[in-house]
């Protein structure tokens, strides 16, 4: 038998979460049905399947927990004006503008992930509270009656921003797990490669990253003045 055979099978896994997805399953159903798929392809006995689903569920059971804390101290923050306040001073900076705050927020969340601070971000604990509203709120104040289509636009460039920045910051922090993860396998084709040299080769494609995400959020300017001239000529009609 030839040792050298990869043994690709195991990757239906992946196969079976994006099929899940795609039609929108419960995300634990679609899990569970994917270590199933793995665990059979590699020829995994039952037991010890069965074994290791039951250890990862035992090591992740305070996640739900972790995540419903945020949820609420966020809950109450809104509550008592978080959003509101937010817009408000973003509305005294007369200069500021949606492209040019989500272009500011983009190199904080890049700079802070580089030096592993994955934390100081994120949809839940930064983005839904400060960042878009902040960014609605400058696009407020040069068009008071900004559509409902432009404000799900720039929620959802808000939270591109924050993915971006975090994907591609974090890439060059030393001790990152993918980092590690690519180490190891050089290591074991027989390639010593130091984590801080492969970190350092991150920083030209999180700084590519920086620039193509700030032209796309500058265009984003333009795009909702364009929409508004367009909305203010229907309206005279």
């Amino acid at each position: 038998m030839d040792h050298n055979v990869v043994n690709l099978w195991p990757l239906l896994g992946v196969a079976v979460i994006i099929l899940g997805f795609a039609l929108r399953a419960h995300p634990v159903l679609v899990v569970i049905a994917a270590c199933a798929v793995t665990g059979i392809a590699s020829a995994m006995p039952v037991e010890k399947l069965l074994a290791t689903m039951g250890t990862a569920f035992i090591k992740t059971r305070n996640l739900p927990l972790i995540l419903l804390l945020p949820l609420a101290a966020i809950g109450l923050l809104e509550r008592f004006g978080l959003k509101e306040h937010a817009q408000a001073s973003i509305a005294r900076i007369k200069s500021a503008t949606t492209g040019r705050l989500l272009i500011v927020y983009l190199a904080l969340r890049e700079l802070t992930a580089a030096f592993g601070l994955t934390s100081l971000g994120g949809h839940i604990c930064m983005v839904r509270p400060l960042v878009a509203p902040m960014a609605e709120g400058a696009a407020e104040t040069r068009y008071p009656a900004l559509t409902d289509e432009l404000r799900h636009r720039i929620r959802a460039m808000s939270a591109a921003t924050d993915n971006v920045g975090l994907f591609f910051g974090e890439d060059v922090f030393v001790a990152f797990g993918a980092i590690v993860l690519m180490q190891t396998i050089l290591r074991g084709e027989g390639l010593e490669v130091e984590p801080l040299h492969i970190a350092m080769w991150g920083i030209p494609t999180a700084v590519t990253a920086f620039i193509i995400h700030s032209w796309r959020v500058h265009r984003l300017d333009a795009q909702i003045a364009r929409a508004m001239l367009k909305q203010t000529q229907k309206e005279t009609a």
